[in-house]
């Protein structure tokens, strides 16, 4: 197996998406159907936020998935499949377990003080429902990841890269997706949260992003060499999906539109954001514990903000600033420092400990 430098490239994008996911959970709430899904939602939707949401939303958690598969085939380079499992079950098990008694309950009980509800809860996943499947599909996948880490001279590893350095080779995968939503047939392709269709494309896109970083220089130089027709192809389908479908395309062309801007993203931080950084170190540490977080400083901030006698777009910038800013001080001043607390968020134990390596493992 290769041998390359570290991909800063990849640790950006997984701080890009936690951010999005931020960003996104925040606009949720200025929607009239926040409630539907479990969100505090304003009295004065913010209708055409949606435009940008739907948009982000095809995307935004299969880049997720993708780059979790990635940060696997960093971490097997040093690792066995035991040491895999235990540093896995540590990082993400843990945190999984513990955010179901200790951080969901939270925000659900800021959710029913909003709204006046009686106070209960039954333990649920809540937002960290990623967490679990990554999981899961750690130790479904690892026996097919540690045959092509022992076998990377073999026929299917030579056959898997010669292929994903072709942009034909691009199409078994696109076939993959389509097949997913075909038979699973999602409504809407969006609701990834604890449904089938969120297991089958996560898994889809967990083993796609380890054969992508598996497959070595060819594949990204490949991408960056198509990087605009990604770009032509997932914008057209964006405007085909809101000026002729209303929104309501048919799942194999959003599909499409996703992987197109997912391989958008690859191909653009490949050449501009593989490049290390004070911000990059500390961002990348940051952004796990955050993305536990955020939805207690999300609905903190909308029981404070959204009754406020202020323009919507000012509330929504606040609420996002409240959000952000809790959660960042939250890791700043207890996370980071309170040794015990480390690996509760994913982080190496004691407060001295070294940086943690998202996409290095």
């Amino acid at each position: 197996m290769e041998t390359t430098a570290r991909r800063h490239d990849i640790d950006w994008l997984r701080v890009i998406a936690i951010g999005l996911l931020l960003i996104y959970h925040v606009a949720i709430g200025f929607q009239s159907w926040g409630t539907m899904i479990g969100f505090i939602a304003n009295k004065q939707p913010w209708a055409s936020l949606w435009i940008p949401m739907t948009m982000l939303n095809v995307w935004r958690i299969p880049l997720l998935f993708f780059v979790s598969g990635m940060g696997v085939n960093f971490a097997i380079r040093k690792r066995d499949w035991k040491q895999l499992l235990k540093e896995r079950a540590g990082r993400i098990l843990l945190p999984f377990i513990f955010g179901i008694f200790f951080i969901v309950p939270v925000h659900v009980w800021i959710w029913q003080k909003y709204y006046h509800l009686p106070t209960g809860y039954a333990y649920g996943p809540g937002h960290l429902w990623f967490l679990g499947n990554i999981f899961a599909y750690v130790v479904i996948l690892s026996p097919v990841f540690f045959y092509l880490k022992n076998h990377a001279e073999g026929k299917p590893a030579r056959a898997l890269k010669r292929a994903l350095s072709h942009p034909l080779g691009l199409l078994p995968v696109a076939a993959l997706f389509i097949a997913e939503v075909l038979i699973i047939q999602p409504r809407p392709f969006e609701l990834y949260a604890m449904t089938w269709h969120g297991f089958f494309l996560g898994l889809l896109a967990f083993f796609t992003g380890f054969c992508f970083v598996f497959s070595g220089k060819p594949f990204w130089e490949m991408i960056f060499r198509w990087k605009w027709l990604f770009v032509a192809a997932a914008a057209a389908l964006f405007v085909l999906r809101i000026a002729y479908f209303q929104q309501f395309a048919p799942n194999y062309l959003i599909s499409i539109e996703s992987n197109a801007w997912v391989l958008t993203a690859f191909a653009f931080g490949y050449r501009y954001l593989n490049r290390p950084g004070k911000a990059l170190r500390y961002l990348s540490q940051a952004a796990y514990p955050v993305y536990i977080v955020h939805m207690i400083f999300l609905y903190l901030g909308s029981l404070l903000i959204f009754p406020l006698p202020v323009p919507v777009p000012l509330q929504f910038v606040l609420t996002l600033l409240f959000t952000l800013g809790g959660c960042l001080a939250t890791y700043e001043f207890v996370i980071r420092r309170v040794g015990f607390l480390r690996p509760l968020f994913g982080l190496k134990g004691g407060r001295k400990a070294g940086m943690q390596a998202p996409a290095g493992g």
